[in-house]
């Protein structure tokens, strides 16, 4: 029987039913706090019969937010909504796991404690604006981490991960992808450091390594996936080299035995030309479970999943449009068109009113 979207598969220890993923899609409508409220419960919910949901971007502790009203997962407060969400599309069937996030220097002091720089591998300002309670405003020069100051970042990510599982989350995500910290440390574009975490590949690719073995010794490797976007420009983003960059990382993530490794295959929210990149051989190298990302249809991701190219494909504007995406592909129903209006804040409208089948 030819296999295609609709058939079972196994990440690591998540079984899921389809191999259509929600991709992680930022919404900004957490309660106060950053804890989960009652229309995040809803949405997500709504959502179930995806094989497999990856929340929104969540930050890890108070200095990893970028944005307003994100949800968090680094209090007992957030823990207890998060529980809410999980148990709903648990009661549903669906299976959840949690993008763990640190934006690095793609925030504001205004969204900090205290008012603090927001930190980077190097101090390098990126170009653009930053989206705060206030409005748009210009970034700032982030402040260079200190290498002393890494174990705790990494502490940081297996508290979040602590959390995650506490909340009853399938697994955890490492957010490595779309220009926020640990992309930061990866790209030469943004790491301009000297010492054990800079210069080299292996070196840019310490403190990814260094958050993937803290976080899959808690939640168990085959609960863990890392999403990367090796060639995404958002935010600011470059290497010079790309190509042989994540080639290594592809091969230094197969030894843990994740669950997965999620691939941006493209630029998203990106002008300008995009450099080329081979993401079938990335996909050979990874000995591994493969998820593709990035303007798929259903035809498209058939044919990946047919070829061996993908295990599973991530869909995130259908899915936001579409609660019943997978019960419409199935038919070859019609779909509704997203409001981009209402992507980022606001209420439930354009959130949990979008209409199934």
């Amino acid at each position: 029987m030819a296999i295609d979207l609709f058939s079972p598969v196994n990440l690591g220890a998540i079984s899921l039913k389809n191999r259509m993923v929600m991709a992680p899609l930022t919404r900004n409508r957490a309660g106060e706090g950053g804890v989960p409220q009652a229309m995040n419960v809803t949405y997500y919910a709504q959502r179930a019969s995806a094989g497999l949901i990856i929340t929104e971007a969540t930050p890890i502790s108070a200095m990893a937010h970028g944005y307003p009203a994100l949800p968090g997962i680094y209090t007992d407060a957030q823990v207890a909504g998060w529980k809410n969400v999980t148990d709903a599309v648990h009661a549903k069937g669906g299976k959840i796991v949690i993008q763990l996030w640190h934006v690095g220097r793609i925030s504001h002091p205004s969204l900090l404690p205290n008012g603090v720089l927001p930190v980077a591998p190097s101090a390098i300002k990126p170009a653009g604006q930053a989206f705060t309670y206030q409005g748009l405003v210009d970034f700032v020069e982030p402040r260079a981490l200190d290498a002393s100051e890494l174990p705790g970042i990494v502490a940081d990510y297996v508290h979040a991960t602590q959390c995650a599982l506490a909340a009853g989350f399938d697994g955890v995500e490492i957010h490595a992808a779309n220009g926020y910290l640990l992309d930061q440390f990866l790209r030469d574009g943004s790491n301009k450091r000297t010492d054990n975490y800079g210069g080299s590949i292996e070196n840019r690719m310490r403190l990814l390594l260094d958050v993937t073995k803290a976080v899959t010794a808690v939640a168990g490797a085959d609960k863990v996936g890392v999403r990367i976007s090796p060639v995404n420009s958002f935010n600011d983003m470059f290497d010079s080299s790309p190509q042989a960059l994540f080639d290594k990382v592809a091969e230094a993530l197969s030894p843990f035995g994740l669950a997965y490794l999620h691939a941006v295959e493209g630029a998203i929210h990106s002008e300008g030309d995009v450099a080329a990149f081979d993401f079938v051989a990335l996909r050979k190298l990874f000995k591994g479970s493969y998820i593709a990302n990035l303007g798929y249809d259903k035809a498209r991701g058939n044919a990946a999943i047919a070829s061996g190219n993908a295990d599973a494909v991530a869909y995130g504007v259908p899915f936001l449009a579409n609660p019943d995406l997978v019960e419409r592909y199935k038919i070859d129903a019609p779909l509704n068109q997203a409001d981009a209006n209402t992507f980022y804040g606001g209420t439930e409208q354009g959130y949990t009113d979008y209409p199934t089948l």
